[in-house]
């Protein structure tokens, strides 16, 4: 008989690791542990004491993604040992599973290990068997993760392991384990394609491109639909705020929809927007060059949303939601938008342009009014809106605005749940006099100072009664050297975020 499993890279098995046949098991060690236990000190007996040797000659600290390599002898089940630093017990968090999952798993790459054994068992971590178990996936996934559809050549890093065997001492809690294991799998396939679109070149990931994957996603998923509003639907409504910014490109606009229907039919859903900019020359009020190579990255909160639409179809559940992500370019041209020049919203509140490099905002200004048609629970904004976020919070977390504490707490949690953590900033009440303009309503830019307080406070000049709540992804969309999940690229970030709350959302409104 098969395990359930078999086939996909992840496979979950019932007994102890020392039971388990495989290339490598991995140890999990923490630093500056006198005592081995659980799945660790099993291995080590099962060794000849060969991890017990190497803590007590100070060889191995157990330092947090620190990976010593031991090959045992005698008539063992595995080949090898990794055993893998937990770093300092004090400092465990679900982050360090994940971090030391995917250092474990990447050093099986280097040694070309094909199949590779990890212990699922209640005394290592505070975790119980089904969340140890998804923070291990999630870790391993992203870790190896590795962007290479333009290669013609292969990398030496090798091939990954082709089976991450789980062994469950607790064959109780198996059930509960495949579960969590395979919603891991689902979120982190979402967070894999929100990094495969943020990465392809922008010739090839033009607006049309970007509508294309909804529309592919869609059709194979029962629950999902999705319709993509051309130029002339866009004009026909009012959209000159994302005509406006898309004017000057050849490549014409496009506002995605997708809708998924996992609630009852009356329910109201929640609306995630974000921001699709495939290529992003600052227009008329041109980025440097040495800024602008970087910019295919400005639809990243388009690619977040579509692939958390397509992972909760994905888990079924049990929500409503719609998706929209206005998909243009911002280059320069004969016929571009200028400084200067004034947008009606689809709102019908006018917008005088300051900095077409301000674009974003324009963008989401209709996108946040054409939610309103929906009556939603909630909606909540991604993009990569501001440099000025990046000053404030650097490379790492993620900006949040938002005008109801239920929702952002929401947020918050989910930012502490999945490692993808999110910063208050406020929307200032009197910063509201820095975006007010001398002939339209508003302009699209207050300047340096307060960048993105300013962005924010812009947008919730178009948000509706509901609870609402803007995520500025700037700053982590892009990790400019490798980090423990996150190889040197482009990083997902949001999809998790997105997904975890929309999991623990319960019936009730925010």
């Amino acid at each position: 008989m098969k395990d359930r499993g078999e086939g996909r890279m992840f496979a979950v098995r019932a007994g102890k690791i020392v039971a388990t046949e495989a290339d490598a098991w991995v140890a999990l060690v923490y630093e500056g542990e006198k005592r081995l236990s659980g799945a660790a000190a099993a291995i080590d007996r099962a060794s000849g004491g060969l991890i017990g040797e190497r803590l007590a000659a100070g060889d191995f600290k157990g330092k947090l993604r620190e990976i010593c390599v031991l090959y045992p002898r005698g008539d063992l089940k595995s080949r090898c040992i990794l055993v893998a630093g937990m770093g300092k017990k004090k400092e465990f968090r679900p982050e360090t599973v994940r971090a030391v999952s995917a250092a474990a798993a990447q050093k099986a790459r280097a040694l070309d290990l094909r199949t590779l054994a990890l212990p699922i068992d209640a005394g290592t971590t505070p975790l119980n068997p089904p969340e140890l178990a998804e923070a291990v996936v999630e870790g391993v996934a992203l870790g190896l993760y590795r962007f290479e559809a333009y290669r013609t050549q292969e990398t030496e890093e090798g091939a990954s392991p082709a089976q991450v065997i789980l062994a469950v001492e607790n064959g109780r809690s198996r059930p509960a384990v495949e579960q969590a294991v395979r919603r891991a799998e689902i979120v982190s396939g979402a967070v894999r394609l929100a990094r495969d679109l943020v990465s392809t070149p922008p010739g090839d990931m033009t607006p049309d491109a970007l509508a294309r994957v909804a529309t592919d996603l869609a059709s194979a998923r029962r629950t999902l639909s999705v319709e993509v509003l051309d130029a002339d639907r866009m004009r026909e409504i009012g959209m000159h705020a994302v005509l406006g910014v898309g004017c000057a490109s050849h490549e014409p606009p496009k506002f995605i929809i997708l809708t998924y229907r996992g609630g009852g039919t009356e329910a109201s859903p929640i609306v995630l927007v974000g921001k699709g900019v495939t290529f992003d020359s600052g227009g008329l009020s041109l980025k440097s060059y040495e800024n602008m190579e970087g910019m295919k990255d400005d639809m990243a909160g388009g690619a977040v949303v579509l692939a958390a639409m397509a992972a909760a179809a994905d888990l079924s559940l049990p929500l409503n939601l719609v998706g929209l992500v206005p998909a243009v370019e911002n280059l320069p041209g004969g016929g571009a938008y200028k400084p200067g020049d004034v947008l009606k919203s689809l709102s019908g509140r006018t917008i005088e342009v300051m900095n077409t490099d301000a674009e974003g905002r324009l963008l989401l200004a209709d996108a946040l009014s054409y939610a309103e048609r929906y009556e939603p629970q909630a909606v909540i904004d991604v993009a990569t809106l501001t440099g000025a976020c990046v000053v404030a919070l650097g490379p790492e977390l993620i900006g949040l605005f938002g005008n109801n504490e239920t929702l952002k707490a929401r947020l918050r949690a989910a930012g502490d749940a999945t490692g993808e953590a999110v910063w208050e900033l406020p929307l200032w009440r009197d910063y509201h006099e820095l975006i007010k303009s001398d002939i339209a309503d508003f302009k699209n830019t207050g300047g340096r100072e307060g960048g993105a307080i300013t962005a924010a406070l812009f947008l919730s000049k178009f948000v509706g009664p509901h609870p609402w709540a803007h995520l500025d992804i700037a700053g982590p969309v892009w990790a400019k050297k490798d980090r423990p999940t996150i190889p040197k690229g482009a990083s997902g970030v949001g999809v998790r975020l997105l997904v975890r709350m929309l999991c623990d959302w319960t019936s009730a409104s925010p």
